[in-house]
């Protein structure tokens, strides 16, 4: 610690002499002048002249990561104008000041009071002023200076990965790059061998090496082959300080992989492969697989496979399976063991993409011999073809025979055969087939616009084995013959205007035919011959399976005539010769002078001379009305008669119904018919009640009838009582009244006309032994000052 104290003091004390002699000394005074002059007016007016004064201090360093127990010593401070009276404050700001560097404010010494590191931060720029105690003024201009940390060696080299991934192809030659590896060190790299590092391998020789500077990983060994090892490990150091002993070091690791060439031909695993195939297999069966072994990997390890010669070349075939490069030998024949039962191949595995630089190897290809054995087994009947196509007229008369089918047991056996139709393919049993020799007949008659074609299924059978079988697909077209006549193409609406003139074209017509013959469709068009020549239109044929209906005459009137019948002869010219008569209905219609249809019926032609639209509108409307006159008058009716017979504000129901009829007394039996007091039965139960709304919501009751002469005081009171008892009664007071008072009545008459005339009072305390519906009658009559109220 003592040497470093030195060395900055030496530094200090070399500055002191060569202050003026700094570049950053002169750039922190280079705005100010060499002499100030201070003007300063006083009494006696003199000139105050300031010379310029320097700072005694410049440039200072310091060494990283300090130890020691003191504060470390930086430099110190001094001005000229500084004469040991302690009068002048110095004071230190900028990068550090106060924290990291301490100064003391009377001698100017500066001290580091932490430890620092020139990784961090290597150049500390700081300011410093020198002021008068007293007068708290700047005896010197504020100046910068620079504190350098020079660098120590306190940071190993690191490399940019912890771990590297490297891949180089097998069998390269000695010196191949492989990767570069990198690290850097922290340290200065412009002051001694701090920063310098140097590569090294710990782990992977004698396999690779690494450059020394550089840092590339190179292959050490020649031919290296990925089959014996893929995979290899090496550590790489790198150290500073030029490798030398004490420099700092730091490790990596690089796995490298060594990636596939083709440098190995396939081989088959044995030399001889055996199969076995019956001899009724499909074509394009898979017997079996084989398979080359390849050490490679990937596109070197493809490889395809091919019949190089034998005697089942023609018979056999081989693919490959690119999935696991396997050959999968196949059948290209049909094969027959009465013809052959054995066959021999020779089957080659090549590589499908060879390196040239390892051709010299040998032949990139093996072979193996493959033999192949037929079993015999028992074969369904065989037809002699694929398929079977028979042409047949649609007229051929049923039971002929329109083909025939044939086929044969490939077996030593030759079994016989019978045949049979699928029915699920001939659904309408139109054909059949006889069983021994295979010919086809129909069973009804064809029609080819029905059906033109038919598709069959014949069935073969060993009669001594019906588990043997086979199917033949036939194909029966049926020709077409001329047996349908041509026909209108649709119905045509066909219309003349009154104003036509001759020779003008209403209507072109077309056919259709349901026929195909073979040179195509040709009709023709005429008149019918019971009426060769129509005074009204003419038939043109145009040539082209049309014709045009065109006007023989000068305006059609609808009155005389508003339908014209035009009957049409159409005929083929196939064989036999097919025809018939199509009506064409004309009607005669109103047009405008452009020939656009007005009108076609005879009725519009009388409206319109009779009455105008307007009129008929107007006709119209008030029919309308008086429609609804009539709806309004009947409603009003209707509600008139729902309203009650009595419409009062102080109704409370005692009401008396008079019917304006006294009539000739109760000797009187010809005016009013009492049979219906003394039947109540015959009485209508559902008839409402006269004197108030039909709208009630209570049911209409059922009484009980009673039995015939009954009195009709009786049932007068049969009736209270009833009335008295019902729950559903309405909720007033109402006394209806019969015109017919009975016999021997105790209360006599109830008139209020003879109780006007009356000498005396009368007792009504009678009445109000005749329940609630009387109680407000006897509380109106039955009380001592009645006749008062």
């Amino acid at each position: 610690m003592r040497t470093y104290y030195c060395l900055s003091l030496f530094i200090w004390t070399y500055m002191f002499h060569t202050v003026d002699a700094i570049p950053l000394q002169e750039k922190a005074n280079s705005d100010l002048p060499s002499k100030m002059v201070v003007d300063l007016t006083k009494d006696d007016g003199k000139m105050l002249h300031r010379t310029k004064r320097g700072w005694m201090w410049n440039q200072f360093f310091l060494l990283e990561e300090y130890t020691g127990t003191d504060t470390q010593y930086v430099g110190k401070l001094h001005t000229d104008q500084d004469k040991g009276d302690g009068n002048l404050k110095y004071i230190l700001t900028g990068d550090g000041a106060g924290s990291l560097f301490v100064i003391d404010e009377n001698t100017g010494d500066i001290h580091a009071a932490k430890k620092l590191d020139r990784e961090e931060k290597s150049l500390y720029i700081l300011r410093a002023k020198a002021i008068d105690r007293k007068t708290g003024r700047q005896v010197e201009p504020e100046s910068e200076f620079i504190i350098k940390i020079h660098d120590i060696n306190d940071n190993e080299p690191k490399f940019t990965k912890d771990l590297y991934t490297a891949s180089v192809p097998e069998m390269s030659g000695v010196g191949t790059s492989v990767i570069q590896v990198t690290a850097t060190d922290a340290d200065d790299v412009n002051y001694g061998n701090s920063a310098k590092v140097v590569y090294s391998i710990l782990q992977g020789q004698p396999y690779f090496s690494v450059d020394p500077e550089s840092g590339i990983i190179k292959t050490a060994l020649p031919d290296m082959s990925r089959e014996n090892r893929e995979q290899y490990q090496v550590v790489i150091q790198a150290k500073d300080m030029g490798g030398q002993m004490g420099g700092l070091s730091g490790t990596t690791t690089v796995n490298i992989t060594l990636t596939d060439v083709n440098n190995n031909p396939p081989r088959f695993p044995q030399s001889t492969y055996q199969f076995n195939s019956p001899e009724s297999v499909p074509l394009g069966t898979h017997l079996g697989r084989i398979k080359a072994n390849d050490p490679d990997v990937g596109e070197n390890a493809e490889m395809e496979y091919s019949i190089a010669e034998g005697d089942g070349a023609d018979m056999f075939d081989i693919i490959t399976d690119k999935d696991t490069q396997e050959g999968i030998i196949t059948v290209k024949q049909n094969l027959d063991f009465e013809n052959k039962m054995l066959y021999t191949l020779r089957v080659d595995a090549s590589n499908t993409h060879p390196d040239p630089r390892f051709l010299h190897l040998g032949p990139f290809k093996d072979t193996a011999v493959v033999k192949i054995s037929v079993q015999d087994i028992d074969e369904p009947p065989v037809f002699s073809k694929l398929f079977y196509l028979i042409e047949v007229d649609e007229d051929v008369k049923e039971g002929s025979i329109i083909g025939q089918v044939t086929a044969y047991d490939p077996d030593a056996m030759n079994n016989l055969i019978k045949y049979s139709i699928d029915r699920h393919t001939d659904m309408d049993r139109i054909f059949s087939i006889h069983s021994e020799n295979g010919s086809i007949f129909t069973l009804k008659p064809l029609d080819r616009e029905s059906s033109s074609w038919h598709n069959i299924s014949i069935t073969a059978t060993e009669i001594n084995n019906s588990k043997q079988s086979s199917h033949i697909p036939v194909f029966i077209r049926i020709l077409d013959i001329n047996d349908h006549a041509p026909e209108f193409a649709m119905y045509y609406e066909t219309f003349v205007c009154e104003n036509a003139k001759p020779g003008q074209l209403i209507q072109t017509i077309s056919v259709m035919d349901k026929d195909d013959p073979p040179r195509g469709h040709k009709f023709f068009f005429e008149p019918v011959p019971e009426f060769p020549l129509n005074p009204n239109f003419t038939i043109v044929d145009n040539k082209d399976n049309t014709a045009g209906i065109v006007t023989r005459k000068d305006g059609y009137s609808r009155k005389k005539m508003s339908t014209y019948l035009l009957p049409i002869l159409i005929f083929d010219n196939d064989y036999p010769i097919q025809s018939s008569t199509g009506t064409l209905t004309i009607r005669v219609c109103a047009c405008d002078n452009q020939g656009n249809m007005q009108s076609c019926n005879a009725e519009a032609l009388v409206l319109a001379a009779g009455l105008s639209t307007g009129a008929l509108i107007a006709i119209l409307l008030c029919v309308i009305i008086l429609l609804v006159l009539v709806v309004l008058f009947a409603a009003l009716k209707r509600q008139r008669k729902k309203e009650p017979l009595i419409i009062s504000k102080d109704d409370v129901r005692d009401n008396i119904v008079t019917y304006n009829d006294e009539g000739g007394g109760e000797e009187d039996t010809q005016a009013f018919d009492i049979g219906t007091l003394r039947n109540p039965e015959a009485r209508e139960d559902s008839k409402l009640r006269r004197d108030v709304m039909p709208e009630t919501i209570f049911q209409i009751r059922r009484t009980v009838p009673l039995w015939e002469n009954i009195d009709v005081q009786d049932f007068i009171h049969r009736r209270l009582k009833e009335n008295d008892s019902d729950p559903s009664a309405p909720p007033y007071d109402s006394l209806a009244t019969y015109a017919y008072e009975g016999n021997d009545s105790i209360a006599d008459s109830l008139s209020s006309l003879e109780s006007l005339t009356a000498d005396c009072n009368q007792d009504y305390d009678y009445l109000s032994d005749w329940g609630p519906r009387f109680k407000k009658l006897a509380d109106m009559y039955g009380g001592d000052d009645s006749d008062r109220d």
